[in-house]
């Protein structure tokens, strides 16, 4: 008889991705044209890794809430390389033979009309190696234009809730690993007021892949329901130009993360990944503009203000 760890192999991995990608974009679509006479819908691009496995990258443009969005699959395999091993500090493992990895996983950004909605990211990915290693990373992370109390709470709230389901010390954990990982060095700010952030999950006696695998699942199921929350609580918040440019300026931070310092990012990259899945994260419109400074005791400063490391949302 099979235990539970053996059930649990890259295609049953892979099969609950597939899924999970399925029931988010009907989530957002239905959350998207609720109310709207005609529902924009995600448009689907199938594609194939010259290397091996594909993907699926759907897209959703003009929408009443969602500007433009991305809700990407993918499962690829192939050698690993020299630079593939490195973005996976894994260079110990390479040997006469080039081993092989297999990845699959959901990555998710989604940027909204409305500033007082936030900009959300989720990615749960899998890794396994022809060496006999494997791993789970992901996480999901919000930034906000405009950094409300109420809502981040809530926010983290959520997520710790999920996070207390399996380990009591995953969310301290993995909300410092959030404000770490997604920090602007040379901004000197966070992306947003960040989440949770995993990698390199691996089984071990104590904690068995099974283990691992639900508690992955438990974070790509709290998706729907957070992003469709903040989508119905502030779609019809007021805003003007001001907010707007706010915005623009807001994703051109968004921008300069992804670019520069996302590691997921420079993975796909430097793995030959299909570039306009990879970039598919990127806004419909953002701004740059030479040593802005916030109005003194303005909304757009007290954002600023939060976005820092280390606050205690909970």
């Amino acid at each position: 008889m099979m235990t539970s760890e053996q059930l649990i192999t890259k295609e049953t991995i892979t099969a609950f991705f597939m899924d999970l990608q399925d029931r988010i974009c009907q989530a957002l679509e239905k959350a998207d044209g609720q109310g709207e006479e005609q529902a924009v819908q995600f448009r689907e691009d199938a594609w194939e890794r010259p290397g091996g496995g594909g993907g699926r990258s759907r897209t959703l443009t003009n929408g009443t809430i969602i500007e433009k969005g991305g809700v990407g699959f993918s499962a690829v395999q192939g050698e690993a390389t020299e630079s593939t091993l490195r973005s996976l500090n894994l260079m110990d493992q390479k040997g006469d033979a080039t081993p092989h990895f297999y990845a699959t996983g959901v990555s998710i950004v989604l940027h909204p009309r409305n500033p007082m909605v936030p900009i959300i990211h989720m990615n749960v990915r899998y890794f396994e190696m022809s060496t006999g290693q494997s791993w789970f990373g992901g996480g999901i992370d919000l930034t906000p234009h405009y950094v409300v109390d109420e809502d981040a709470r809530w926010f983290h709230q959520y997520l710790k809730t999920v996070c207390d389901r399996h380990d009591p010390a995953y969310y301290p954990k993995f909300k410092a690993w959030a404000d770490d990982y997604f920090y602007i060095p040379h901004r000197q700010e966070t992306r947003g007021i960040g989440g949770i952030f995993f990698d390199y999950l691996k089984p071990t006696d104590a904690v068995p892949k099974a283990d691992l695998f639900a508690f992955v699942q438990d974070v790509g199921n709290a998706f729907a329901p957070i992003y469709t929350y903040f989508m119905q609580k502030n779609r019809k918040l007021p805003f003007g130009e001001r907010e707007k440019n706010w915005q623009f300026l807001r994703r051109g931070r968004y921008v300069e993360f992804n670019l520069v310092w996302d590691r997921g990012t420079k993975f796909g990259l430097e793995t030959n990944g299909r570039t306009e899945s990879i970039l598919m994260s990127m806004p419909p419109q953002a701004n740059w503009v030479y040593d802005f400074q916030p109005e003194p005791g303005s909304q757009e400063e007290q954002t600023v203000g939060l976005l820092k490391k280390g606050v205690a949302w909970t």
